[in-house]
């Protein structure tokens, strides 16, 4: 089995409280435990995720933040954010891209997380909610190659925390994710996944989340056997190398300082 790979520093982009437990938490405990600093970043607080007479939107989100941030603290994330859009009416427009640049920018990852935003048919009985989708094509959109691109926002050029950066790496999570080419073995995590997952007690509906989370883990196992890795529990990822080992390990993604040593090497 390959040397487990720990990125620095981790991103995740999604649309609402426990979408991370659901698919990448295991991972994320590992990467914690590794020392990476992690970083949550949700797009809505779920506000619309609590049908209750006596609970309103307001209320909802309170609620809601309230549970990610202690399941953030089971994984060991460091930070997390709420953007606090409408949840169920998200849109991957150029104020969320905006949005999601800024924090590309300032946080700077070596790996930015999200869903797929192509992922529309889950399963025969189950399609991905459409904030889901924005959430991702917004994420994507915002970390290639809009963070790394100068003259777009001069607000951003003219503050020094926020310059250029690309992502070494784009990982694609999901319940599923058909075109998965890189898994993560968490069978030392799964354990933490179920139980920051059972932090969000407003969501928790009588199911049994480790069976749940369990069947899902031994699913994507059974998908990389192909590849003879021989994971018992995995969680399954599209990865895409944004840039190379090298021109990470020189920059830390930031483009202007390659172009600076192309400049001195020229002198």
């Amino acid at each position: 089995m390959s040397e487990l790979y720990i990125p620095k520093s981790a991103l995740v982009v999604v649309a609402h409280p426990d979408d991370i437990e659901y698919s990448c938490a295991g991972t994320l405990a590992l990467w914690a435990d590794g020392g990476a600093a992690i970083t949550y970043v949700l797009c809505t607080s779920g506000d619309s995720g609590i049908d209750h007479p006596d609970i309103d939107r307001q209320r909802a989100m309170e609620i809601r933040e309230e549970e990610q941030r202690a399941a953030a603290e089971i994984i060991g994330a460091q930070e997390v954010i709420f953007l606090r859009h409408r949840d169920g009416l998200l849109q991957p427009d150029l104020e969320l891209r905006k949005e999601l640049v800024g924090i590309i920018r300032r946080v700077r990852p070596e790996v930015v997380i999200t869903g797929d935003p192509t992922l529309i048919w889950m399963n025969p009985i189950m399609l991905n909610h459409p904030d889901h989708r924005a959430a991702s094509l917004a994420t994507m959109e915002a970390a290639w190659p809009t963070a790394g691109q100068a003259n777009l926002y001069p607000d951003f050029d003219a503050d020094e925390t926020m310059r250029l950066h690309r992502p070494k790496k784009i990982l694609c999570t999901g319940w599923t994710q058909p075109e998965a080419n890189f898994f993560v073995d968490i069978s030392s995590t799964l354990d933490r996944k179920v139980q920051a997952l059972e932090a969000h007690k407003s969501q928790m509906r009588g199911f049994d989340m480790a069976a749940l989370l369990r069947h899902q883990a031994t699913t994507n196992a059974a998908a990389q056997k192909k590849d003879g890795q021989g994971m018992e529990l995995a969680e399954a990822f599209r990865m895409t190398s944004i840039v190379d080992d090298e021109w990470w390990e020189k920059t830390q993604g930031d483009p202007t300082a390659a172009r600076r040593d192309a400049v001195s090497s020229l002198a």
